[in-house]
């Protein structure tokens, strides 16, 4: 049975740790009682175990519906049906259990499948749309569901067909190849260690990277040259392994990530004359002073609809 909460906290649900209070929260344990809730009308926000989301620090105007408790999963092998709100990092381990390879790349992700698939989620030369089949879609013009096959998802560099907001993912259908277990897990134990040494650990709140490559190009180097390291504003900083994550050092609010977003976005315009584009979504309300900064940042980020 799904779980409401009315002036829910959604801090503890953030990877960033930050976050003031919504005005109703769902839980639903189910595909059937998510659509439910979706037809309801009632929802603004479908979210997943939020692992790039900046929730404001103050009261967000907003009913969230949070798909972590859906995580049904199924596999006849070479094939898995995933539900949206499976962790990565479950399944990935799930696939070295069986030999097959495609998703070695999760084993460090926090994130879920819903949002991964939004986000067409990658690292070390794999991602989610590489294994992709279909998926099962909640149409919320039409409030009905639909399926979607790969072509139909329109895949790009952290895009996917989901990016406009018309649709919600419920499950998807994914193809693995058979590999080597030893090789399999030889590659998970690599990007583990990979991660641990350029990425800061979930001891530390972050949303991991903060901002897209550009073209052909790597985020992170151009904050590097750009001199970000140092900075930090509030509670917020920037970590010192890689200058394209920001960590919540002491109880950092989101105007303190927002403003030191800003100054980062900000070096790299000016050195470089590029103007970098979020990669984490940020959720507040507008008229807001973190939200104008946002938005002199990017228009394109404010809402989202699954993460």
């Amino acid at each position: 049975m799904t779980d409401i909460f009315e002036n829910y906290s959604v801090k503890n649900e953030s990877t960033f740790k930050i976050g003031g209070i919504v005005k109703k929260a769902a839980f639903p344990h189910t595909i059937e009682e998510m659509v439910n809730l979706l037809n309801s009308n009632e929802y603004d926000i479908v979210l997943g175990s939020c692992s790039n989301i900046l929730f404001s620090s103050g009261k967000i105007d907003k009913n969230i519906i949070f798909t972590k408790h859906i995580k049904d999963y199924k596999f006849e092998d070479p094939k898995l049906t995933v539900s949206c709100g499976t962790k990565g990092a479950l399944i990935s381990k799930e696939c070295r259990e069986r030999a097959l390879t495609g998703f070695e790349f999760l084993i460090g992700f926090p994130g879920s499948f819903g949002g991964m698939i939004y986000m067409n989620a990658s690292a070390h030369n794999q991602s989610i749309s590489d294994c992709f089949v279909s998926a099962r879609l909640f149409d919320i013009k039409n409030a009905k569901i639909i399926n979607f096959n790969k072509d139909d998802m329109n895949f790009s560099y952290r895009k996917s067909g989901l990016l406009n907001g018309n649709y919600i993912l419920l499950d998807a259908v994914f193809e693995l190849k058979e590999g080597s277990k030893a090789a399999i897990e030889e590659l998970m134990q690599r990007n583990i260690e990979f991660r641990k040494l350029r990425q800061p650990s979930l001891s530390f709140g972050n949303a991991g990277s903060i901002f897209k490559n550009p073209v052909n190009d790597s985020a992170g180097r151009l904050l590097d040259l750009a001199g970000t390291k140092e900075e930090k504003s509030g509670g917020a900083a920037v970590f010192e392994k890689h200058a394209n994550f920001i960590i919540n050092k002491n109880n950092a609010t989101s105007f303190d990530v927002v403003n030191l977003m800003y100054k980062m976005y900000s070096k790299v315009k000016e050195k470089y004359t590029i103007e970098l584009e979020p990669e984490i979504k940020y959720i507040g309300n507008e008229g807001t002073e973190e939200y104008k900064i946002w938005e002199l940042m990017t228009s394109k980020n404010i809402q989202t609809t699954q993460k």
